[in-house]
């Protein structure tokens, strides 16, 4: 059994998710908190990718990340990089596509809790960055989990996108989804059904395990 495709599933999904998780809570920290001319134009285009398809994404990603591309030619004149036909090419496919799920997700978060103890502690003298990590980190954090699980669930089945940009380059970009696509359009019915089988069983895992954390808080709250 080739297991390259779960692999490299692994590492794409696993490596999107971080930036996502990352870029998230920074952007939905500072949106969700202001209120400025444009803000709801602004929100609309970071969650446009939950409405496009995937397509459309992957093929502006290849306008822009291409060779002759504007950010494409740019890192292949400056650094000899190429993002097209690349696991790199996936990442950012599998991130952009996930990103709105984790704004989301990080936005309610950072409103749904009693903001007067964040400003408790900055009157009391407490640096901001401080509030940050010991206040409104661990009180935001239960929703930012859960953006995180689905941003990791949406990046492991991504595929449109990715196989506009990245190509299906065996043992390079052979993420699962594409070994199931092409496995199917070869007509190697059971090793597409075997990895069908594989990605169901990591998606129900991560969203039974979510689940199951998610009622367990409530029922430790509940008895608090």
């Amino acid at each position: 059994m080739n297991i390259e495709p779960l692999l490299l599933s692994l590492k794409v999904a696993g490596i999107a998710t971080f930036i996502v998780f990352i870029i998230g809570i920074i952007s939905a920290r500072i949106i969700s908190r202001k209120l400025f001319p444009g803000k709801s134009i602004l929100e609309s285009i970071l969650l446009l990718p939950l409405v496009l398809p995937p397509t459309v994404i992957g093929f502006g990603l290849l306008y822009l990340f291409g060779k002759n591309g504007w950010i494409g030619q740019w890192l292949m004149d400056w650094f000899g990089f190429q993002v097209v036909f690349s696991w790199t090419g996936a990442v950012i496919a599998s991130a952009v596509v996930s990103f709105p799920l984790m704004y989301q997700s990080a936005s309610a978060a950072f409103q749904n809790y009693d903001q007067n103890l964040e400003n408790a502690a900055l009157t009391m003298g407490a640096s901001k960055i401080k509030v940050f990590f010991t206040i409104s980190l661990p009180l935001a954090w239960p929703g930012l989990l859960a953006g995180l699980v689905m941003t990791f669930a949406r990046s492991l089945g991504e595929f449109g996108a990715t196989l506009m940009i990245a190509g299906y380059i065996p043992g390079e970009t052979d993420t699962i989804p594409l070994a199931i696509y092409f496995a199917v359009e070869s007509g190697r019915m059971e090793e597409a059904l075997m990895w069908v089988i594989v990605i169901l069983c990591l998606g129900f895992s991560a969203v039974l395990w979510l689940n199951t954390w998610s009622r367990r808080k409530i029922i430790f709250v509940r008895k608090a």
